[in-house]
């Protein structure tokens, strides 16, 4: 009894301090669109949004060496103090992105700074994950190893979770009207959700400090085999970089993908593709999560009966046969071609503004409402008037969609599914990962294959997509052909390659 109310003890005190680590690394792909119009030049929307995908990558394209660097760090001094370092940096990292000026203000500056606090991040969460899931896995019994750390797996969705509740809380909270309170939090309310992670750090360090050492490493380093060079043994000796390789090819890289897609690609596809509300797409994705997290549980803990393998295959297969249908099902539900349009209640609104003494902006409002409860408003800002003739300017359309309810739940279902096939690759992939290498260079070993697989291949979904989408614009569904390469190769790989079932490794 004990014994079991530690391990809870445990798995809380770490869950806690990784679910924080996440959202100070989501809030920011959360709030790309706000991001790229306060830390790059406005002139450009796209080329600003694709730049802020790329910061946000780059935090992923470093986690890796942030594996290799911590997890060195963890298999000489022990689990605890290195996680509870990288919360440091993370914690530190994010408040500093909350303060940094604007674009307006401090010029290129602004998205220098930004991309080295998101470097520092991508580094501290390199060290995290494999901290956390070592310590949690080597505190649990072997039979129930895939359940324990899969408790540890709901975090990084319950990250994003709570990085999207934050926002819009603080959006709606800024401003009685609900137009003035939008305008603030783009212009400075955007911030405040970075400011306030400084108080989860706080919280999460105090709760860290209690922690004692992972058992397995305690008793390892009393009988001084510890690892005197952790990345040296683990990749210079043959058969430990043989499953190095195999854990990243055969399984990290098409669960990588598999997690960005249904998460982070399918908010920015809903967003910036479909063109729903701000809050709709957000909201979307909340109700989305909330569903399937308990799944990473339920697939963790089935893991530990019939095995990881076919679980996390499974996932990635489904993936790859079913991405095109649903992503044009989300397509299909915000086309305003495939309702009728109530035209009596269409709104015409007109207005100038006045520039300077002589010129005047025409705003033109258009709002459409459809019989399946949709509504449709385009804003179009179209011709500069300078003493009666037309000068150069060129128009700009900003449309917004909001989902009438069968929509919106239609398109919530399609996600909860993307989030299932999540469940399926990455409730299982802790507990595969840990059983895949001796103690003392467990953290070191898992850490890198992970952070590639989700750093580079999984981080790197949400530009890539976008960019294929940029160069291949007839096609809205080309940013697909990268996750579903990526899964099906790492498909044949991992079916062909993997043990059914992983003994236990020989430590040495």
């Amino acid at each position: 009894m004990k014994e079991n109310k530690t391990l809870r003890r445990v798995i809380a005190a770490s869950s806690m301090g990784t679910l924080i680590e996440w959202y100070d690394f989501y809030i920011f792909g959360s709030l790309a669109t706000v991001i790229a119009s306060q830390f790059f030049p406005k002139t450009n929307p796209t080329a600003a949004l694709l730049s802020t995908l790329a910061t946000f990558a780059a935090g992923f394209i470093v986690r890796p060496f942030g594996a290799l660097f911590f997890g060195r760090l963890g298999d000489l001094i022990g689990r605890k103090h290195t996680f509870l370092l990288t919360l440091v940096i993370m914690g530190g990292s994010t408040f500093a992105i909350g303060l940094v000026p604007g674009y307006d203000s401090i010029g290129f500056a602004a998205p220098i700074i930004v991309l080295i606090l998101r470097l520092l991040q991508g580094l501290a969460l390199g060290g995290e994950y494999g901290g956390a899931a070592t310590y949690v896995a080597e505190h649990a019994p072997e039979h129930k190893r895939g359940y324990y750390t899969s408790w540890i797996q709901t975090t990084a969705t319950l990250g994003l979770f709570v990085s999207l509740g934050v926002i819009l809380l603080t959006r709606h909270s800024l401003d009685a009207d609900p137009a003035k309170s939008i305008t603030k939090f783009n212009e400075w309310g955007w911030r405040i959700p970075f400011i306030v992670s400084i108080l989860l750090v706080g919280v999460s360090v105090y709760i860290r400090l209690k922690m004692k050492e992972s058992p397995l490493f305690t008793e390892l380093k009393k009988s001084g085999k510890t690892a005197v060079n952790p990345i040296k043994e683990s990749f210079g000796h043959k058969t430990n970089l043989k499953m190095v390789l195999l854990a990243l090819f055969g399984a990290t890289m098409g669960q990588g993908v598999v997690w960005y897609t249904g998460q982070f690609y399918a908010q920015s596809f809903i967003e910036n593709v479909c063109k729903i509300d701000f809050d709709q797409s957000r909201t979307i994705l909340i109700w989305a999560i909330l569903l399937g997290t308990p799944f990473f549980v339920v697939f963790g803990h089935w893991s530990d009966k019939i095995g990881r393998k076919w679980i996390m295959l499974g996932g990635m297969f489904l993936a790859i046969v079913s991405y095109h249908y649903l992503f044009g099902q989300l397509l299909k539900i915000s086309d305003p071609a495939n309702s009728t349009e109530l035209v009596d209640q269409k709104m015409v609104k007109s207005e100038r503004h006045i520039l300077a003494a002589s010129d005047t902006l025409r705003t033109v409002t258009v709002i459409r409402q459809y019989e399946n409860g949709m509504q449709l408003t385009e804003t179009t800002i179209d011709t500069l008037y300078k003493e009666g003739k037309q000068q150069l300017v060129q128009p700009v359309t900003k449309t917004n969609k909001i989902l009438g309810s069968s929509g919106y739940w239609k398109m919530t279902g399609l996600v909860f599914i993307m989030i299932l096939y999540v469940t399926m690759v990455y409730g299982p992939i802790a507990a595969f990962l840990v059983e895949l290498f001796p103690t003392k260079i467990r953290y070191t070993s898992m850490s890198l294959p992970y952070h590639i697989g989700n750093g580079v291949f999984g981080g790197l979904t949400p530009f890539i997509a976008t960019l294929l989408t940029t160069i291949y614009t007839n096609n809205l569904l080309v940013g697909l052909m990268y996750p579903i390469i990526v899964a099906a190769v790492c498909l044949v790989i991992g079916a062909i390659y993997l043990q059914h079932k992983i003994d236990p490794p020989i430590e040495s």
